[in-house]
């Protein structure tokens, strides 16, 4: 009897095997190059078949959706950028990088995508601590999410060292999820232009998917989703133009400075800026230059302190351009100064200090990064990318704010919970 309920057994344990081998043939499989394909030949490399449904009987990926989410979310440049992702050939699986190195989706991440499992989705930015910023950053990563993960199922996880800037640990981070194989796909918002492209090119090259956000960059990354630093000064110079000729205030006399002015995209600011100025207006002086910026820190008393100085000692200043923070504190300083009316300041990105000052006629814009939607891209892009093979362009634009637009500004600020 025992030997009987063995042989069943060991028949039953046989058909099975070859039930499973059959329903292995029916499926979708993984190809060697990380891409996904059928047996029957008609299906898309994302595995979905030409009717838009997928292989095992699941809709395909809704982007209108995902894009609508967005939206009703307040992330109009992200939506935009998943309604104008377009297929790349051999994407996601296999496809021609910047340099010309080929990227060849991980094995491990192509098997997660076709058995249905989360993919871990990290985003990397330079700073826990840092005010104003960090806090829109975080709220920006978090508020996309549910969008992305109506495309793909997603674990995110989100990373940054707790201090103002610290690029070795900033890296450090990053390479020690790399290293145990916890990251599927990557965003990362680099402090400048250079110091992650190698750890970006390297992400690549082990095929994983990375993205980049905030400022310019020169690795190997699908979308850098930013504004071009050059044409963002440039813009500045002509919101400024314009206000002169609709107020007649006539300013000569001009000053640049920022909290980091060294790093590449303040310099493009501050020479798009100067550039604009001096080729409307070439007997405009400038104090400082991108060559010998004023260097203010991202402290906001120590900004305020520099400010005051630069008033009290340069008599015949009428400009102070800010490339980042801190022109909330060089309001102050004008006003402390009683210098209201005669010295005028602008800023980038959007603070209730910011809008306060534009109000109060001392500042006469702020140049919003949309810094919520930087942070926001990298998961909605991961997703559209592994589960479509499609790459979601750089949508990015610089939102200028003035007395037109403030109070809908500061609105937006109130929604974000930013105080």
């Amino acid at each position: 009897m025992k030997l009987r309920v063995m042989r069943l057994l060991a028949i039953l344990l046989a058909l099975a095997m070859v039930a499973a081998a059959c329903g292995d043939d029916d499926d979708t499989s993984a190809g060697d190059d990380g891409s996904t394909s059928s047996d029957d030949g008609g299906s898309s490399d994302d595995g979905s078949s030409d009717d838009g449904s997928s292989d095992d009987g699941g809709a395909a990926p809704d982007l209108a959706a995902a894009s609508a989410m967005l939206r009703d979310a307040g992330y109009s440049q992200v939506a935009d950028a998943v309604d104008q992702a377009e297929p790349v050939d051999g994407a996601p699986g296999t496809l021609t990088l910047a340099d010309g190195s080929t990227f060849e989706l991980n094995d491990r991440i192509a098997e997660k995508i076709a058995n249905g499992d989360e993919i871990n989705y990290v985003f990397s930015y330079q700073s826990t601590v840092i005010a104003l910023f960090s806090e829109q950053y975080r709220i920006g990563y978090e508020a996309t999410i549910p969008a992305a993960q109506s495309i793909l199922p997603m674990n995110p996880q989100a990373i940054a060292p707790a201090v103002d800037l610290d690029i070795p640990q900033q890296i450090s981070q990053i390479e020690a999820l790399l290293n145990t194989n916890q990251i599927d796909c990557l965003t990362i918002e680099p402090p400048d232009s250079n110091a992650f492209t190698d750890i970006t090119n390297r992400a690549m090259s082990e095929g994983i998917p990375v993205f980049t956000v905030g400022v310019t960059s020169n690795g190997n990354e699908l979308t850098n989703f930013t504004q071009i630093p050059l044409e963002e000064g440039r813009q500045a110079a002509q919101v400024l133009l314009d206000w002169m000729d609709e107020t007649g205030n006539e300013l000569d006399t001009f000053t640049v400075s920022g909290g980091d002015p060294s790093a590449f995209w303040a310099q493009g600011r501050m020479q798009g800026f100067e550039d604009g100025i001096t080729e409307a207006m070439p007997d405009a002086t400038f104090l400082n230059t991108a060559d010998n910026a004023l260097n203010v820190t991202f402290d906001p008393a120590q900004t305020f302190d520099a400010y005051q100085a630069l008033i009290n000692g340069q008599p015949d200043l009428d400009f102070i351009l800010n490339v980042d923070i801190g022109a909330e504190h060089a309001a102050r300083a004008i006003q402390d100064s009683d210098n209201s009316g005669e010295i005028f300041t602008m800023g980038w990105n959007v603070s209730v200090g910011q809008l306060d000052a534009i109000e109060a006629g001392d500042q006469v814009a702020a140049f919003d990064q949309r810094w919520t939607e930087q942070a926001g891209f990298g998961a909605p892009a991961c997703a559209v990318f592994l589960a479509t093979g499609q790459v979601p362009p750089n949508t990015q634009q610089l939102g200028p704010v003035t007395a037109a637009n403030v109070d809908e500004a500061r609105a937006s600020l109130e929604q974000l919970g930013v105080s």
